[in-house]
């Protein structure tokens, strides 16, 4: 059990995760857990995700399919519009394709003072989250498919689909500050990102401020890490070696310790 604990931490770096993903990971069958990405790899940092969207949406779920046993082809999910922090409000509920309602064995909500990992279901499926509890509120980064569809904007292990409480939950005060940040100049963009993240750092006796500035301070320090180069690093955990060409840097690899299917 040490080991599955350890190797939960390794892959999402979510305190969260760790009661949820053991148990979730011995109900998905083998080829749900297929999920590598490349060498150069490198998770989008918040800033970064609220740039590349269209629309960030604050939205209820309301309806739509419940798990992916008909395939991603045939289920979605239905989305009360709330707020756009991003972009025009949709004047109707939207329909996101390809994604689903959580079935019991699988409902988790996103830990609202986690702001820097994704939801724990994106660590355990197709790179992203796909399932969603009904009635959950969640802030949505959106863009528009090639059949003028809103679909998620989110690449592996992003951030693109996160529960929260309230709008004035830490994730949407974040989420807001980045896209207002990511339209300016790089020289405005980063003296807006250092005002907030000073106010915020002043806030001595806020742990969320604090929690806040930290998140900003990641911002300014530029791209995330390498994905790969990353596990690599933290699947020393595992006790393989961290600098040997055998060293497994990938998702399959450490879902596999988690089985215990490797060879």
């Amino acid at each position: 059990m040490r080991s599955i604990v350890r190797s939960v931490a390794a892959l999402g770096r979510v305190a969260f995760c760790l009661p949820f993903c053991a148990g979730a990971l011995a109900l998905l069958p083998a080829p749900a857990l297929a999920c590598s990405v490349g060498n150069d790899y490198r998770v989008p940092t918040n800033l970064e995700l609220a740039g590349d969207a269209d629309l960030i949406l604050l939205g209820k779920v309301t309806g739509g399919s419940l798990g992916m046993s008909e395939g991603p082809e045939n289920t979605d999910i239905t989305v009360e519009p709330i707020r756009a922090i991003k972009g025009d409000l949709p004047g109707e509920a939207i329909t996101l394709r390809g994604l689903s309602l959580s079935e019991p064995r699988f409902l988790a909500l996103s830990n609202p003072y986690e702001l820097v990992d994704a939801h724990p279901l994106s660590y355990i499926g197709g790179c992203i989250r796909y399932m969603f509890p009904l009635g959950t509120r969640a802030l949505f980064f959106l863009k528009r498919g090639e059949d003028g569809d809103w679909q998620a904007t989110g690449r592996p292990f992003s951030r693109w689909a996160e529960d929260v409480p309230d709008e004035d939950a830490p994730w949407v005060r974040l989420s807001t500050l980045y896209a207002q940040a990511a339209a300016l100049p790089d020289a405005e963009r980063t003296a807006m990102l250092e005002r907030a993240r000073d106010e915020w750092a002043a806030m001595a006796d806020d742990p969320v401020a604090q929690l806040l500035a930290a998140n900003v301070t990641r911002q300014l320090a530029g791209q995330n890490e390498p994905w790969n180069l990353l596990m690599q690093r933290e699947l020393g955990l595992l006790g393989y070696p961290d600098e040997q060409e055998e060293a497994p840097a990938s998702v399959d690899a450490a879902l596999e310790k988690m089985r215990g299917t490797e060879d």
